[in-house]
């Protein structure tokens, strides 16, 4: 379960898929931060020597992962699996343009959830996710889900949300009400314990901060809503937020603005572990973090 164990914390499938499914449009020109990591998470693959037959890009969206591992890897199938049909169809029109570089005949699309992958066991040599454990109810099981379907030696490579994440939203809304207007997101020592659970081998963890900057809290809750970040927990509010409930949280929010803005402070947590392998041939050194 998504944070702490409490019902009000679990993900509502449907609203994930349905809110990827109205952002697919924009979400492309309001994905600057997923972009940034998406970036960063890529560089980390210099410092592991692989060369994988087949690669999964887990929570792919609208391909840009996809067009990077393509690029890294030119020989290897790639297959990009999404919760959302629509982000797929962006996905695949982007790599099968003119102007891709991508061999697109070497990458398949699968619509399909996280927790539950459509794949064979020890079928896969690295699974690259970028942002999308947060989305997922039960880390236990979604990391026992990878590791079935690596190979042996094969590397998960991920980033996720941890709870810094949205803090000041989260504490506006607090103020005024009593529902969960933003997902629990989980602690980096969490992520760690749920890999070993999986049997997944020499697990490295490590966080970053980052802080975007908006001239009002509207702007930051637009940009929320353009790349499908909805609140999809069962604990929220279900009917239409009243205005007066929205204009104390724009109040409170106004507390933290610093230099003529307001901040939105994200935890990224990232992480890499392997699949048991006693012949492992792949060699990997240490990653430096903080980059």
């Amino acid at each position: 379960m998504n944070d702490i164990e409490h019902p009000v914390y679990e993900i509502d499938k449907r609203q994930v898929r349905r809110s990827f499914e109205q952002a697919v449009e924009s979400y492309d020109q309001a994905a600057v931060l997923q972009k940034e990591v998406n970036d960063r998470l890529i560089e980390r693959l210099d410092y592991i020597r692989m060369q994988p037959e087949v690669i999964i890009d887990i929570g792919t969206g609208t391909g840009f992962g996809l067009s990077a591992l393509a690029g890294k890897y030119p020989e290897s199938e790639i297959i990009g699996l999404d919760l959302s049909e629509g982000m797929l169809k962006k996905a695949h029109a982007s790599i099968s343009d003119k102007s891709s570089d991508v061999d697109a005949s070497k990458i398949k699309m699968i619509c399909a959830d996280a927790e539950e992958l459509p794949l064979k066991e020890n079928s896969c040599d690295l699974i690259f996710s970028n942002l999308t454990l947060q989305w997922c109810n039960d880390l236990n099981n979604t990391f026992k889900e990878f590791s079935r379907v690596l190979k042996p030696g094969g590397l998960l490579l991920f980033t996720s949300f941890g709870p810094d994440t949205l803090i000041e939203l989260r504490s506006s809304w607090s103020a005024v009400d009593d529902y969960q207007h933003v997902s629990g997101f989980i602690d980096m020592h969490h992520v760690g314990d749920a890999l070993l659970n999986a049997g997944l081998a020499d697990p490295v963890m490590d966080t970053e901060n980052f802080t975007l900057t908006y001239p009002d809290a509207y702007k930051l809750m637009k940009d929320l809503k353009a790349v499908g970040a909805r609140n999809a927990v069962y604990g929220r509010n279900h009917s239409l937020t009243g205005k007066q409930h929205l204009k104390a949280m724009i109040e409170e929010y106004e507390k933290y603005r610093c230099d003529g803005v307001l901040p939105a402070t994200y935890e990224v947590v990232y992480g890499h572990a392997w699949a048991p392998d006693s012949g492992n041939q792949n060699e990997s050194v240490n990653v430096p973090f903080n980059t």
